[in-house]
């Protein structure tokens, strides 16, 4: 029986004509689902539904949402976050269905986010813009006016510099402005959002803070050494709103804060001596 799917452009371009003609026709795409944003159950033969495909660099993962959560997209993600998600829902739930990509592929349940909030969630490299560093990612509410937004506070282990930069001088924020982060001077206002990145949550975890590739698409600017699981609250904001607030801040300016009052705290602080930029990123598979 015909599914109420949505398949991308982009995606068809990954799985072929054939395949995606197959899906839309109902012959390898599942009646109910876990929707890859909201994780609540859905019906391809009742509502419409967008197909989400995680492209590693050998294994891609076809998964599902509710067309009103989240558009149809490729969403590139690391081959060892893809394969380990692979195998996790494979022993929970068995055999897994046989895939319906141009690289070997299995359909399975997908994404959502949330880190312990007001705790420093780990550490990764930045590939851009900037030469690499440890990046340490804080995740927690902010309050903006009344309303909590899930937040990422990105702060270094030390200075950042642009490549062949040999001084030492920290061009951390300068290098983020230069991608369009703007500097903030109202931690209750919601930063613009800022075209081309997103933050990926997939299986209920953070994984990566994306940015446009040159080519093209996305490529990740922050990767976590293993995916973050983030709160259930932290979760309801980002999906409520679509998107997630990302600040950055110099090293040693804002922390270990292990509340996120104390976040908070910290952050006006930042903000008074200029040293804070941000931007609003949407969700990328979730």
């Amino acid at each position: 029986m015909p599914r109420m799917l949505d398949v991308s452009d982009e995606v068809r371009s990954e799985i072929g004509d054939d395949e995606a003609d197959r899906l839309l026709g109902g012959a390898h795409a599942p009646d109910s689902y876990e929707c890859t944003s909201c994780r609540t159950p859905g019906d391809t033969l009742q509502e419409p539904t967008s197909t989400v495909l995680f492209v590693g660099e050998e294994t891609a993962v076809l998964a599902f949402a509710h067309a009103r959560c989240i558009p149809s997209q490729v969403v590139p993600v690391s081959e060892e976050q893809l394969v380990g998600a692979v195998r996790s829902i494979s022993q929970a739930q068995g055999d897994v269905p046989p895939g319906t990509a141009s690289r070997p592929q299995q359909p399975v349940p997908a994404p959502s986010p949330s880190p312990e909030s007001g705790r420093p969630a780990a550490s990764g490299q930045p590939t851009a813009p900037g030469q690499a560093a440890i990046l340490g990612i804080t995740c927690g509410l902010v309050l903006h006016g009344d309303a909590g937004h899930a937040s990422l506070v990105v702060e270094p282990t030390g200075p950042v510099g642009r490549p062949g930069n040999v001084t030492g001088e920290d061009e951390f924020l300068d290098l983020l402005q230069d991608a369009g982060f703007q500097p903030v001077t109202d931690l209750d206002k919601t930063p613009d959002q800022l075209p081309g990145w997103s933050v990926l949550v997939a299986m209920g975890k953070l994984h990566a803070v994306l940015q446009p590739s040159a080519t093209g698409g996305s490529t990740g600017w922050w990767q976590a050494h293993q995916p973050l699981q983030v709160t259930d609250a932290w979760r309801f904001a980002a999906n409520q709103l679509g998107e997630v607030t990302m600040y950055a801040v110099p090293a040693g300016t804002v922390g270990r804060q292990p509340r996120e009052d104390l976040l908070r705290q910290a952050l006006e602080r930042a903000v008074s001596l200029g040293q804070v930029v941000a931007a609003s990123l949407p969700l990328a598979g979730t």
